[in-house]
């Protein structure tokens, strides 16, 4: 199927503004380019694998929207222009023109995985699902990792930082926690570091299909990972669930601010001498979150860095 795409160039200032206008008249979704650089919490709310290299803000935006083959370009390109000049009225929106183009049918689910493909985290090579291992890799710990859409591949910072900790501080024989568990690399990566069981919880429903498909392309038994789905912060099924005072690593790589909330529950799921791993923090938030573990009766062991990105890791007394 063919769609038309209707180009927009305008400002920055007035992004919001004219995709406000343009829902109004229809249009169910709007995108954006622009050059405005990432701020520190929309970097940590994202948790993108793969970051655009962004050139120098100069204030232009384009907005994109698409329509589907058989709708009414014409009357939807009036009633666009006839918005723009609503707007115009009272703000800069700059050049405010409109470009039309058709465009084939994308695959919008799977052209993401353009951008992914094999790379190491130390001696761990971390490959799509769809790649086949390379030759040096044979003597490597492999791990294959089918993110889908919505969740990581281990690419970034933070995931890195848990994979380091995890392989220092789990044991063999070991059970370990991981919250917001997503594609389930880290519990499969613990496994691999000798953890004899792992339990993923996540808000997302996908990340039981997404992990049972990792686990079945990594060779890991069904008895081996369990992914439940709620919050343990606040949902005492989903603690339940869990269970209380039974692991020795639990690893957590999500904002800081729930990290701030969940390490005063967390403490109760571990074992004596249990480690807690966090990550997800920008640098400049580290102290929020050793305050917290030491809030929580943990002792902090280690706080490593990479990039902009820490880790802290506390132990249980």
């Amino acid at each position: 199927m063919k769609w038309t795409k209707i180009r927009i160039k305008t400002t920055v200032e007035a992004e919001d503004i004219i995709i406000s206008a343009l829902y109004d008249i229809g249009v169910e979704g709007v995108e954006i380019e622009d050059k405005v650089p990432l701020s520190p919490l929309e970097k940590e709310q994202l948790f993108v694998d793969i970051l655009p290299e962004i050139e120098t803000e100069d204030g232009e935006a384009y907005l994109n929207f698409y329509l589907e083959e058989g709708a009414n370009v014409e009357t939807t390109l009036a009633n666009a222009r006839q918005a723009l000049e609503e707007v115009s009225q009272y703000m800069n929106i700059g050049e405010g023109s409109i470009e039309v183009s058709e465009t084939e049918d994308i695959d919008w689910v799977n052209n993401w995985k353009q951008y992914f493909h094999s790379f190491y985290v130390d001696d761990i090579f971390i490959l799509p699902s769809w790649e086949e291992p390379k030759e040096e890799s044979k003597d490597k710990l492999v791990i294959r990792i089918d993110p889908g859409a919505a969740f990581g591949t281990g690419m970034h910072e933070t995931t890195q930082l848990c994979i380091r900790q995890l392989r220092k501080h789990v044991k063999t024989g070991d059970l370990v926690l991981d919250i917001g568990c997503g594609s389930g690399i880290l519990g499969m990566l613990a496994l691999k570091f000798g953890a004899k069981y792992s339990v993923g919880t996540d808000l997302d429903p996908c990340a039981i299909e997404a992990t049972h498909e990792n686990m079945q392309v990594n060779g890991i038994e069904s008895n081996q990972y369990e992914v439940l789905i709620g919050n343990v912060i606040n949902e005492p099924e989903v603690q339940n669930a869990v269970g209380f005072e039974k692991y020795d690593v639990v690893v957590a790589n999500i904002l800081t601010e729930v990290l701030v909330i969940l390490t005063s529950v967390i403490v109760k799921h571990m074992k004596e001498k249990g480690i807690f791993i966090t990550s997800g923090i920008l640098n400049e938030k580290v102290t929020i979150v050793t305050e917290a573990m030491e809030r929580a009766g943990l002792l902090v062991i280690e706080v490593t860095e990479q990039g902009e990105w820490s880790s802290v890791t506390g132990q249980r007394a």
